[in-house]
């Protein structure tokens, strides 16, 4: 697979991830599913005329939005970008 884009956005008790690419963001929601604490997340949403797609994660003491990105870092296929999402 290759690189693709990724932004991950915290919103209080939530963490909004743009990814580029349907494909992409249903791939990357089964990785993060098979190595995370978290097994659910909002559905994912593609914005209108773009190839990006939103979903939400949610936040907590267990799983904070440093531990996700932080995961997120590791995964070679991900290039995550500073830029809020």
């Amino acid at each position: 697979m290759s690189a693709f884009h990724v932004w991950l956005r915290p919103l209080g008790e939530i963490c909004r991830v743009r990814v580029d690419g349907r494909k992409n963001a249903n791939w990357l929601l089964d990785r993060l599913a098979r190595s995370f604490v978290f097994k659910n997340s909002e559905p994912v949403r593609e914005e209108g005329n773009t190839s990006f797609c939103t979903f939400l994660l949610p936040c907590n003491s267990q799983v904070s939005h440093s531990g996700i990105e932080r995961l997120l870092a590791k995964i070679p296929e991900v290039t995550l970008n500073t830029e809020p999402a």
